[in-house]
C-alpha cells in the first residue's frame, strides 16, 4: 500500500499515512484534540489546515503534507461550526415550515440575526417575514437538538450547474441559484443532510454530533438571533447583548438596498455588469451626505447644551472620514467644530498597562489618562483655556507644544477613539453635554439567502489596503494582527454600542467591487508557506463572487467619500 509522509503541525511529528486516508481517520489517530488556551480544555477537531489550506475532515490525503488540525478556537473552525450550525437550522425550518425558507441576513454581536420568510419573489425580493411566537421558536429549537443529538452525517457532492440550480429554486432559495448563474461555472458543491440539499463557501464538520454546544434562538424584531458558543469558552453561548439601534440601523440599510433594486450579489454582479456602477456610487454618496448632516441636525438641536461629540467605532469603520464629514455639516449649521484625537491622552510609555502575554495593551481603558481627559473637558466646559498635548508614539510621550483651545457660544468639540462610548471614559463629565456616535460598516449585502457578508471582512479589507497604502504594511502583517484587533473590539467597543445617541453606517454598497479591485493583488502576494495563506485563500475565494470596478468608475468616487480614506485621493 502506497503511503505518503505527514507532517503534523499540531506536535511537530512525522508520520507516515495510507493513500487515500481521510483526515478524520487521520485526526482520531494522531490528534483527536486540540488545546484552548482560553479554557484549559481540550476541544474536538471539526476541520484541518493542509498546508495552509482550510479542508473539511472528509477530505481523503494523496501527497505529502503539512496538516493542522483546528477546533472551536480557530477562526477557521468557528466558521465550519457555524455553516454546519446554520445547516442544521435550515433544516428544522424546512421541516417545521416546509413553504417558507430561511433567511440568514446578518451578524449581530450575539449572532446571527435571521427570518422565516413566507415568501420571496425572485423578481422584486419582497419579503413576507413570518412573525414566531416564543413557543414556535422553542420547537424549531428542540428540532435542532433532535438532529445535532442523531448524529446525521454532512455529505458533498459535485454537481453540473444545471442540476444545483434545479435543487436551488426548488428550495425556493431565488438568490442562490441567481448567484450561481451569474457565475458561469459548470458545476457547483452541493451539501447534503438528511435528504435536504444546500450550498456553503467553505467545509461543514462530519456529522450534526460534532455540533452538541451550546446554542440558542432569541427573539428580535421579525426575527430571532441564532446564538452560538462564546470564543472564550465553547461551553456557554455568547451572552445577549441589547442590540435594538444596531438592529435598526441593519434593517434601515437592508430596505434601502431593496429600494435600489440591489438585493444580494448577484443583482449588484448585473448592475456593474450593465455599466450602473457610476450611478450606483453617485446613489450611495447621496445618502450618505444625508447621514451626516441628520446626525449634524441633532447636534444642533441639543446646541444649547452639547459641547462634546464622541464618536466610536470598530477598526476601520470610517471613524476619521466621519468626523470630519459631520463637522463640514455642523459648520453648514453656523456652528465651530474642533476636532481632535482621543490618542492625544495616551499616558507615558512607563505608565502603559500590559497584557497577558507582558506587551503593551495599549486598548484597554487604563492606557489612556483619563484623569487628564477629564480635567480638560470640564475646563473646556467652564470656559476655560487648556493645552491640549501631542503624543508622539515613536517615544511613548505626550508633548506640549502650545496647542491651547478654549470653547467659544457657536464651538463644538469633536473627538474620535476606541473608548469613546464607555462611559467610564469620562465618569466625572456631565452627560447632557455630550453627545456620542456609533460609526460602523455594517454591510447587509449578502451573496444569497444563508450565506451572508461578514462586516468583520469588509473592514478587514478595508485595513489591508489602507495599510499597505499608508503605512507600509504587508498585507500579511494586517491579516496576522486581525484576530488580536477584533479581540479589542469585543472588550472595548461592541459592549458599549448601544450607548450611542446616533448611528452611522458607513457601509457603501459599491464599496466590494471597489475593494476587490485593490485587495485582490495584495492577497494574492500571499505566499502558501505563510501564516496568512489561509486567510488569503478565504478571503480570493469570497472575492470571486464580487464583480470589480473599472479604474475609471473608481475615478468616479467623490474626494469627500470615506472610501477615500482607505484608496487615497480625499480631500477632507
Amino acid at each position: 500500500m502506497k503511503t505518503f509522509n505527514i507532517l503534523c503541525a499540531n506536535d511537530g511529528q512525522h508520520y507516515d499515512v495510507a493513500a487515500g486516508t481521510t483526515l478524520k481517520a487521520l485526526s482520531e489517530m494522531i490528534c483527536p484534540t486540540v488545546p484552548s488556551v482560553e479554557t484549559g480544555r481540550d476541544l474536538p477537531v471539526l476541520a484541518a489546515l493542509v498546508d495552509h489550506k482550510l479542508k473539511g475532515l472528509d477530505n481523503s490525503i494523496s501527497d505529502p503534507h503539512e496538516v493542522e488540525f483546528i477546533g472551536y478556537n480557530h477562526p477557521d473552525g468557528r466558521r465550519t461550526f457555524l455553516r454546519s450550525l446554520s445547516f442544521v437550522l435550515q433544516n428544522a425550518v424546512r421541516e417545521l415550515y416546509p413553504d417558507n425558507i430561511l433567511v440568514i441576513d446578518h451578524s449581530l454581536p450575539s449572532g446571527f440575526y435571521c427570518e422565516i420568510v413566507a415568501s420571496r419573489l425572485s423578481e422584486t425580493g419582497h419579503t413576507v417575514s413570518v412573525n414566531l411566537s416564543e413557543d414556535e421558536l422553542l420547537a424549531i429549537r428542540h428540532r435542532m437538538q433532535e438532529i445535532i443529538d442523531a448524529d446525521l452525517p454532512f455529505s458533498r457532492t459535485r454537481v453540473p450547474l444545471s442540476e444545483a440550480i434545479r435543487l436551488f429554486l426548488a428550495n425556493k432559495q431565488f438568490y442562490k441559484a441567481d448567484l450561481q448563474k451569474s457565475l458561469g461555472r459548470y458545476a457547483c458543491s452541493v451539501y447534503w443532510l438528511d435528504g435536504h440539499a444546500d450550498s456553503f463557501h467553505g467545509p461543514l464538520v462530519p456529522s450534526t454530533g460534532y455540533l452538541k454546544r451550546v446554542f440558542g434562538l432569541v427573539k428580535i424584531g421579525h426575527g430571532f438571533c441564532l446564538q452560538y458558543p462564546s470564543l472564550g469558552n465553547p461551553e456557554k453561548g455568547i451572552p445577549m447583548m441589547k442590540q435594538s439601534k444596531i438592529s435598526r440601523s441593519l434593517e434601515e440599510y437592508s430596505s434601502w438596498c431593496q429600494t435600489t433594486g440591489i438585493l444580494g450579489v448577484s443583482s449588484l454582479n448585473k448592475a456593474i455588469r450593465a455599466g450602473e456602477a457610476v450611478k450606483l456610487i453617485n446613489l450611495a454618496e447621496a445618502r450618505m451626505e444625508r447621514h451626516y448632516a441628520a446626525i449634524a441636525d441633532m447636534i444642533y438641536a441639543r446646541k444649547d447644551s452639547v459641547k462634546i461629540v464622541f464618536i466610536a467605532g470598530p477598526s476601520s469603520s470610517g471613524k476619521t472620514s466621519s468626523s470630519l464629514r459631520i463637522a463640514q455639516q455642523c459648520r453648514v449649521l453656523g456652528l465651530r467644530p474642533k476636532v481632535i484625537e482621543l490618542d492625544n491622552y495616551f499616558v507615558s510609555r512607563d505608565r502603559t498597562p500590559r497584557d497577558a502575554a507582558g506587551n503593551y495593551d495599549f486598548e484597554c481603558l487604563e492606557a489612556m489618562d483619563l484623569e487628564l481627559l477629564g480635567k480638560h473637558l470640564n475646563a473646556l466646559l467652564a470656559g476655560e483655556e487648556v493645552e491640549i498635548p501631542r503624543y508622539d508614539f515613536k517615544t511613548g510621550t505626550p508633548l506640549y507644544e502650545g496647542n491651547k483651545m478654549t470653547l467659544g457660544d457657536k464651538d463644538i468639540l469633536i473627538m474620535e477613539g476606541i473608548h469613546a462610548l464607555d462611559p467610564a471614559m469620562v465618569p466625572d463629565v456631565d452627560n447632557s453635554h455630550i453627545f456620542r456616535v456609533y460609526a460602523s460598516a455594517l454591510t447587509s449585502l449578502n451573496l444569497d439567502e444563508n450565506n451572508n457578508l461578514s462586516t468583520s471582512d469588509n473592514r478587514l479589507l478595508r485595513r489591508m489596503v489602507r495599510d499597505f497604502k499608508y503605512r507600509g504594511h504587508t498585507p500579511e502583517k494586517t491579516i496576522l494582527g486581525w484576530d488580536s484587533v477584533r479581540r479589542g473590539e469585543s472588550l472595548y467597543i461592541f459592549p458599549f454600542q448601544e450607548n450611542a445617541d446616533a448611528f452611522m453606517n458607513t457601509a457603501l454598497i459599491y464599496e466590494l467591487p471597489m475593494l476587490k479591485y485593490y485587495a485582490e493583488p495584495l492577497l494574492r502576494r500571499i505566499p502558501p508557506t505563510s501564516k496568512a495563506y489561509t486567510e488569503a485563500v478565504r478571503l480570493l475565494k469570497f472575492l470571486e463572487y464580487i464583480v470589480a470596478l473599472s479604474p475609471e468608475e473608481i475615478a468616479a468616487i467623490p474626494p469627500t467619500s470615506i472610501m477615500r480614506e482607505f484608496v487615497g485621493g480625499q480631500t477632507l
